[in-house]
């Protein structure tokens, strides 16, 4: 149980560091008048996933690989790239089930309480930020 953690940790850590890589370069290419960056990590973190999922997940599959080698690179690895790619994968699934109702509502959903709690957030952080200078 341990090993499963320390390689979906181990697996976090590169995702991310990937993730910043590649915002980065791409703000640095295009500027960041638009998120080209975070974009193409979600696009690319998907494809990631839903490649290494079909390759691993069925045992006729062609790519057999150790539960935790799965974990480190579904979990840890995509995982801490972009977690749009885990939404992108079960939003896929549901579709691929005929759940076309609990898909669209996953994808409405992400989208709306995404949004509306950010902007919770960043009210609240202003809040705070108001009584640190008030103080």
């Amino acid at each position: 149980m341990f090993s499963t953690y320390f390689w979906i940790a181990i697996g976090g850590a590169i995702g991310s560091m990937g993730r910043y890589g590649v915002s980065r370069a791409f703000a640095f290419w295009f500027g960041e008048t638009f998120p080209w960056g975070t974009l193409v990590v979600n696009i690319t973190g998907s494809f990631m996933i839903g490649l290494l999922a079909g390759l691993s997940t069925d045992p006729n599959s062609r790519l057999m690989i150790a539960p935790d080698m799965r974990q480190f690179l579904l979990v840890g690895l995509c995982g801490g790239y972009t977690t749009f790619s885990s939404f992108s994968l079960q939003t896929l699934a549901l579709v691929r089930e005929g759940d076309m109702m609990e898909a669209g509502s996953n994808v409405v959903m992400s989208v709306v309480f995404c949004l509306v709690f950010v902007w919770l957030g960043a009210i609240l952080a202003g809040l705070i930020n108001q009584l640190r200078t008030a103080g």
